[in-house]
């Protein structure tokens, strides 16, 4: 097998792509060959030695893959040789085998093609976890998405309207705006125009007629937080995805005193982990949604597994609509 190991974790130069032994699964493993991986902020961060995961070197990094399983270690019983699977375990994706953990596959029904499961578990995941099972969103309620074209962020729209709620999507943009109402979003807010420092809080007022979302979906965190808070409604959720912008807020916790509102943590992997029964049957449903051509990855570009750096480098750009995939 061939794949891109990371040595020293000092950022994307210093991964290689090299030749190394096919492992073989042991107890409650598979081993995959990857058809496809997507690229997904943690995996900018791992090889930077910023990530909260800190894999012991060296690692092969790649957090999210599809392809076929061509062996099974003792004890497997939910996946089988020749299935198509898909698998979020953190590493291994960049290369052309891996072995994974049987438990995190998630077995593909027929017609589900790789590069759509490749960027399929984290965003969905990630955001009906944040959307239905933290925020309890209702239909009729508005939903703020920051970061809205992004992976998590297309995922979030396309989610929030199949619950029936009005979504409003806030990117960096008029193209990438113009993506998320693709997506279904029935207001945008281009926030190179609308600035958190001017403008984002008296845009937001405005498309909810002075009352607030009910709901923000946040992963870009920095100095949007504070002004979206501030717009949130009563009784709103302002949910924490992440912080892709870099820097992590400071809110004035008075404000959820005024608003009646609650800041909401979405940590869907140890969700995943503490809560494995719920997990597997939202998987189900979502993979239901996509079934019935409800949900759909946005996928910007695939690109060989050669030019994994290139890739890395579009990703460092902040030019990427949906997500960026990987094919072998």
């Amino acid at each position: 097998m061939h794949a891109w190991l990371c040595e020293n974790p000092v950022g994307v130069e210093a991964l290689s792509w090299k030749e190394l032994p096919t492992p073989t699964p042991g107890p409650g493993q598979v081993l995959i060959r990857i058809e496809a991986a997507s690229l997904n902020f943690p995996d900018l961060l791992i090889v930077q030695n910023k990530y909260q995961m800190k894999p012991p070197l060296p690692f092969v990094p790649g957090s999210e893959y599809a392809g076929v399983v061509e062996a099974v270690g003792e004890g497997v019983t939910h996946v089988q040789l020749g299935q198509s699977v898909a698998c979020l375990s953190g590493t291994g994706g960049f290369g052309t085998h891996t072995l994974a953990p049987a438990a995190l596959c998630m077995p593909l029904p027929p017609g589900f093609p790789p590069v759509d499961a490749a960027a399929f578990i984290m965003i969905y995941a990630t955001s009906w976890h944040a959307l239905m099972d933290r925020a309890a969103l209702q239909p009729g309620e508005t939903v703020l998405v920051l970061g809205a074209a992004g992976g998590v962020g297309t995922a979030a729209i396309q989610l929030a309207k199949a619950a029936g709620a009005r979504v409003i999507a806030a990117a960096s943009s008029d193209e990438k705006c113009e993506l998320c109402r693709q997506q279904g979003a029935d207001a945008t807010i281009n926030y190179s125009v609308h600035t958190p420092e001017q403008g984002l809080r008296d845009e937001i007022k405005r498309l909810t007629d002075g009352k607030g979302p009910d709901v923000i979906y946040d992963p870009v965190g920095g100095a949007f937080a504070e002004p979206a808070f501030r717009s949130i409604g009563w009784r709103g959720r302002y949910l924490v995805v992440g912080f892709a912008s870099g820097p992590i807020p400071s809110l004035p916790l008075n404000l959820t005193l005024l608003k009646g509102a609650s800041i909401v943590g979405v940590f869907w992997g140890d969700f995943a982990r503490r809560e494995p029964k719920a997990n597997a049957q939202m998987m189900q449903t979502l993979a239901g949604l996509y079934a019935k051509g409800q949900i759909k990855p946005v996928i910007d570009q695939t690109l060989p597994m050669a030019e994994l750096k290139h890739a890395y480098a579009i990703m460092g750009s902040r030019a990427v609509k949906g997500k960026l995939v990987m094919v072998n």
